[in-house]
């Protein structure tokens, strides 16, 4: 594990000006700097005497039935995640722009899709070399040529704190400085930190909850007189599965231990987070902050299905079908949103870029962000100018899971399996109507031909547009060693899964 931090305000160096300049000069597409601040000041959402303060969570691998507003759970207890909902606005149809954690994080930074930044993959990855197809080339950091979400904001004034897990950079080993490290891309205070190893000790913090968020209480103290960005990236629910004793043990005696929705580690893992949101929203509400600042609660993609069932979705982490992607989001934002409110227009994490500029008063900025401002939603409205979100993953996962692309227009979902689509096999699609099998078990493809082409086709377009890599068949193909990660790797045991549903469970 590794913890660094980067205190205070700094002037910017001469390789950060150039920086700055180029991102710039590349996204303001020809607006003179007197262009862009009449734009914000036209686009500016009016607050009090200033700007609105955003504190942005972001969990990791939590599922949507994870949280209590949805009403799905009464086991796991959220009530400061909930009160965020009831406070503001929760999305019943929000997505993560991957199923797995560097692409999201690599959306929400950037406002883009992961193919179109080819940051498809968790960082590092596996290559599969013996796989049927062969992975394309993907990129293993965030550019610093990008435009990031910190930097943005920066422009707008604002203090910048980032606060846990970064994982867009080519290795864990941060440290102040390093080009792609979070103070190289917009951020002024930083606090780096890995999860844990598996025999990390449970007592002592494992996942880092109690560092996080006392760093961020630093962060929002000693800049309560100016507008600040805090990024609250915590590690929980990843694995490996960690909790003090003591916590674990109420949430054992909740219900029967075989119920494949209720994991007793992972409810006293999210219980300590939702503590330290809890104590964050205090905070605020102390300084005199809480009705000038917006608070954001999301997670990066679903939980891993076989350590926690994503009911009523269907699949997990790494899979395209919804319990893969479908995650909890709630915003509150004092005296706009409506508390209580519901939206079900479905939205994704390339969304907060253009939102966070909108809030700010920042024009678009960039001519490719692929999100669109979530503003009108949380004004009330119900709809957004959008017909379809996208998804691709031309990757193996380890876990077991198959390459695959995804849209969803309205109420259908389609899903283009790649190793059958290339080698010309059967079951090259799915179809579903989520409104009315949420779960995905009845595949229209056959008997909605017209649909399935339809939507086939605006994937392939969209794929084109924003210029994905695409996978190739593999002539390296060896079905003895199609499942190794790596050319020298054999695939993990399965008991690696076991053991730690046994570790939960009670189990020998």
């Amino acid at each position: 594990m590794s913890s660094e931090w980067v205190g205070g305000r700094r002037e910017w160096d001469r390789r950060e000006f150039l920086l700055w300049s180029a991102k710039t000069g590349a996204l303001l597409a020809g607006a003179s700097a007197i262009e862009l601040m009449a734009s914000a000041c036209s686009k500016r959402i009016a607050v009090p005497d200033g700007k609105w303060n955003i504190v942005f969570i972001l969990a990791d691998d939590m599922g949507w039935n994870q949280v209590g507003y949805h009403g799905v759970t009464s086991f796991y207890e959220t009530p400061n995640i909930d009160r965020i909902a009831r406070e503001g606005m929760y999305f019943t149809n929000a997505y993560a722009a991957a199923p797995v954690c560097s692409p999201t994080r690599a959306s929400i930074m950037t406002g883009k899709y992961p193919a179109r930044l080819h940051i498809t993959d968790y960082i590092p990855g596996n290559s599969y070399p013996y796989a049927r197809l062969r992975t394309p080339e993907w990129t293993k950091a965030l550019p610093l040529e990008e435009m990031t979400l910190a930097e943005m904001l920066k422009r707008a004034g604002y203090a910048t704190g980032h606060f846990g897990k970064w994982h867009l950079n080519y290795d864990y080993n941060y440290r102040p400085g390093r080009p792609g490290d979070p103070d190289t891309q917009g951020f002024d205070v930083v606090l780096t930190n890995v999860k844990p190893e598996p025999d990390a000790d449970p007592e002592r913090d494992a996942h880092h909850v109690v560092e996080i968020t006392e760093h961020t209480l630093d962060f929002i103290e000693n800049n309560k007189d100016r507008p600040f960005f805090a990024y609250v990236a915590h590690h929980v629910v990843h694995r490996p599965l960690l909790e003090s004793k003591d916590w674990v043990q109420r949430y054992q005696t909740k219900t029967r231990l075989d119920n494949p929705v209720h994991n007793p580690v992972m409810g006293a893992m999210i219980e300590r987070m939702d503590w330290g949101i809890g104590k964050i929203l205090r905070r605020l509400e102390e300084l005199g902050l809480a009705e000038r600042t917006l608070v954001v609660f999301m997670s990066d993609n679903g939980n891993v299905k076989a350590l926690e069932d994503q009911y009523p979705f269907r699949g997990g982490k790494a899979m395209l079908y919804e319990g893969g992607i479908r995650v909890p989001l709630a915003i509150r934002w004092p005296g706009v949103v409506k508390p209580g409110s519901v939206c079900s227009t479905p939205v994704i994490s390339n969304d907060f870029f253009p939102t966070f500029a909108e809030i700010a008063g920042m024009s678009h900025l960039a001519r490719d962000v692929d999100g669109v401002s979530l503003v009108p939603l949380l004004r009330g409205g119900k709809r957004l100018d959008r017909d379809a979100l996208y998804w691709h993953y031309p990757h193996y996962h380890r876990q077991g899971f198959k390459p695959c692309g995804a849209i969803r227009a309205g109420q259908y979902k389609l899903i283009e399996w790649y190793e059958p689509t290339l080698l010309g096999e059967e079951h090259q699609i799915d179809l579903y109507n989520l409104e009315e099998d949420p779960g995905e078990t009845r595949n229209l493809a056959e008997e909605m031909p017209e649909k399935a082409k339809e939507l086939r086709e605006k994937l392939h377009a969209w794929r084109r547009s924003v210029g994905a890599q695409e996978m190739t068949v593999n002539p390296d193909y060896d079905p003895e060693k199609a499942d190794w990660p790596e050319a020298d790797t054999p695939p993990p045991k399965p008991a690696v899964w076991s053991n730690e549903i046994a570790a939960f469970l009670g189990a020998d």
